[in-house]
């Protein structure tokens, strides 16, 4: 039994998915979407509703905690000043995952993670 085992391990040793997470949300949150797979999709959409929570708290050690995290510093200051301002009054649920079909050569299923207006 698989009890209280959160997360996907996508076939990856944990260096390299953690440094794939970070890649993606980094370049999720500089572009505003992003087409790949549906687990992927899934995993890093809770990280960049993280990021932009805190970048609506604003503080200097949230800054931080998003600056170790993400690997672009352009992209840190986008999610504390613009995105941060787009979603002042929004609790929650900054993210839209649409299904997009299938890809191919391998037919994974494909989605796109885009920030909801």
């Amino acid at each position: 039994m698989a009890h209280g085992i959160a997360g996907r391990k996508l076939d990856r040793p944990t260096g390299e998915r953690i440094a794939l997470y970070r890649t993606l949300v980094t370049d999720f949150l500089r572009h505003e979407k992003v087409e790949t797979t549906v687990a992927k999709a899934k995993e890093i959409k809770g990280i960049a509703e993280k990021m932009i929570t805190l970048g609506k708290k604003g503080s200097l050690h949230h800054r931080r905690m998003a600056l170790a995290y993400l690997t672009d510093e352009e992209v840190v200051r986008k999610v504390f000043a613009e995105l941060a301002e787009r979603f002042r009054e929004r609790p929650g649920g900054y993210t839209r995952l649409v299904r997009s079909g299938y890809r191919r050569g391998d037919a994974a299923p494909l989605a796109i993670l885009e920030l909801v207006e």
